[in-house]
This record gives structure tokens, C-alpha cells and sequence, in this order.
């Protein structure tokens, strides 16, 4: 979206202007939802509900939106992040991460080579569910503008330049915060693994 679009669709916002409101929804409804799934599963009502109260959010503090302080993608992905951590909240102690920690616990191999790409993760860990719940684990760990460009650029296979398109920035600005990002991530994995009933130590 290009800033002259971006600031009349903020002006509208602001107004209350429904058009605006379409154009917002048009615009990243379809991204927004495919994030909020990769951290929350693909359960289509706990991420319509969730959705629904971001979008709800959204209208309440659209009046507050500073332009200068970065995007609406990026506004809107913050407010969809605060939905998802009020969601976790509310759940019950989450028994697929705590099973995710103990498998991972009980793994034979090099680990904590997997983490920092020292080694290959082999296929059947790259695979199973209970990675993907520790992955989800350590990506809602993350900053918006870090979740939003690792999902970019590793899930939905975004080149850079097309990235640095999206968020204002130049290719080399975007380059740097990935690497950023990869690190806080590895770190954050880290973390939620080490909750793992007797996890062996990863070296940070």
C-alpha cells in the first residue's frame, strides 16, 4: 500500500468513515488471519473470535492512530498480538505446548545444534506437531514488526525487497532486522523449551 493511500484510508479511520474501514479490511484482513493461525492453531472460530475482538479494538483506538509511529499494518498487527496474548490468558494451562516441552525433553540428538542451524533438524522433528507448538510458543513471544517479518520471509516466502516494500523501509534495513529477528527468535525457543519438565540445558 502506498503512503498516499495509506494516509487517506488513516484520515478516514479517524472520521469513522466506513469506506475506510473496508478498504483497512480488504487491505490485511486475509494476512492478518493467517498470522493469528500460525500463533494461536487453525481452529477457524478461536480465530474468527479473535479476528472479530481485533477488529473491535481497532475501532475504539483508531482515533488514537499516530502515522508517524509506523504503519497500519503494523498497528494492526500489534492490536491482533495484544488479542492473541489476551486469548492465551483466558485458556487453561495449555497441555499441547507442556506435551511439545516434554518431547522435545526426551529427543535424542543434538538439540541444541538444531536451534542455532549448527546441524539439520531430521525430517520427522521438522514435521511433527509438537515443534510447530514450540515454534507458535516462541513466535508469540517475539515484537509485532519481528513476528510480521519472520512470517514474511519464512512462511509465506516473501523476497526481501518486496518485504521492504510492505514496511517503508529499504531492502538493506530489512535484512538487518531479520537477522535480529532470527536471533530473538532462537532465543525465545530457547526459553520455552528450558520450561520443559526435566529439559536438558541449551546453552544461550
Amino acid at each position: 500500500m502506498d503512503k498516499n493511500t495509506e494516509q487517506e484510508i488513516v484520515k478516514g479511520l479517524q472520521q469513522g468513515k466506513r469506506q475506510a474501514w473496508l478498504q483497512l479490511y480488504e487491505a490485511y484482513a486475509e494476512q492478518v488471519w493467517r498470522n493469528i493461525a500460525r500463533l494461536v492453531g487453525y481452529d477457524s472460530a478461536v480465530v474468527a473470535d479473535i479476528m472479530q475482538e481485533t477488529f473491535l479494538a481497532a475501532a475504539h483506538s483508531a482515533r488514537d492512530f499516530k502515522p508517524h509511529r509506523g504503519s497500519l499494518r503494523g498497528w494492526l498487527w500489534t492490536i491482533a498480538q495484544r488479542q492473541v496474548a489476551l486469548y492465551y490468558r483466558k485458556q487453561k494451562p495449555n497441555i499441547s505446548l507442556n506435551q511439545a516441552r516434554t518431547w522435545w525433553a526426551a529427543l535424542d540428538g543434538e538439540t541444541s545444534d538444531w536451534i542455532d542451524a549448527k546441524a539439520d533438524m531430521p525430517p520427522d522433528v521438522l514435521q511433527s506437531k509438537e515443534l510447530a507448538a514450540l515454534v507458535r510458543g516462541a513466535l508469540s513471544e517475539l515484537t509485532p514488526e519481528y513476528q510480521i517479518l519472520l512470517l514474511a520471509k519464512y512462511v509465506d516466502g516473501q523476497p526481501a525487497d518486496r518485504i521492504a516494500g510492505q514496511m517503508d523501509c529499504s531492502e538493506v534495513a530489512v535484512r538487518s532486522k531479520l537477522a535480529r529477528a532470527r536471533k530473538a527468535f532462537r532465543k525465545a525457543l530457547k526459553k520455552t523449551i528450558r520450561s520443559a519438565p526435566g529439559a536438558r540445558e541449551v546453552s544461550l
